[in-house]
């Protein structure tokens, strides 16, 4: 099992890439308002190409290359899941059902009587 260290340390090159990725950003969002007169395609256009761009400058900084490592070992992890045979999963569904009704049964039962109880035996309070 490989560890990982937790490093903070980053270059100026690389905080650059991520306030370029900010700045894509934010001017996809100016280019959507501002070319309103244009169309919606130019629009949309202008809207998703910059949120392209800020991903693929993402991407290269060293923040997004451990956010894509770390996705990578999060599906490799997951295909070593060994998942329930649809039999399995159906009983315990019927398991899970079969429990909530039965509590929901004892607190609507257990609700009754305290109502009961304060209502009618210690206030006198009839319905």
């Amino acid at each position: 099992m490989a560890t990982s260290e937790v490093q903070t340390v980053s270059s100026g090159a690389d905080k650059a890439k991520l306030a370029a990725a900010v700045v894509l950003l934010l001017g996809s969002f100016v280019a959507f308002y501002l070319l309103s007169a244009k169309g919606s395609m130019v629009q949309w256009g202008a809207l998703l190409g910059g949120f392209v761009a800020a991903a693929g400058m993402f991407a290269v900084s060293e923040s997004g290359r451990q956010l894509l490592a770390f996705g990578r070992d999060a599906w490799r992890e997951a295909r070593k899941v060994v998942w329930p045979a649809r039999k399995e999963a159906i009983q315990m569904t019927a398991y899970v059902f079969a429990f909530v009704f039965v509590m929901a049964l004892f607190l609507w039962l257990t609700d009754k009587t305290v109502e009961w109880l304060f209502y009618d035996l210690i206030l006198g309070w009839r319905k």
